[in-house]
């Protein structure tokens, strides 16, 4: 099941749970859709794949599967993957 982290790695902006502005890759690493689109062109800095729209959680099944209040956060920035 996906974490569903509340906040962007690179900006720290906060995503709520149904948010179409949160962009994830393949290890759940999520970004805001201006980070994911301007800074990281569309590669998550920290695997190298593909970002992707986060699936939106029906708000029916937060209350049992709630979403993540772990914040990750890169206070030095991010950058494209190389």
């Amino acid at each position: 099941m996906l974490e569903l982290r509340p906040n962007c790695e690179c900006c720290n902006a906060d995503l709520a749970p149904d948010s179409i502005e949160a962009m994830i890759c393949s290890f759940e690493c999520t970004f805001c859709a201006t980070c994911a689109g301007t800074v990281l062109k569309g590669i998550c800095p920290n695997c190298g794949g593909g970002l992707v729209a986060r699936p939106v959680r029906p708000a029916s099944k937060l209350l049992k599967y709630p979403a993540s209040t772990r914040r990750v956060f890169k206070a030095e920035g991010c950058a494209a993957a190389e």
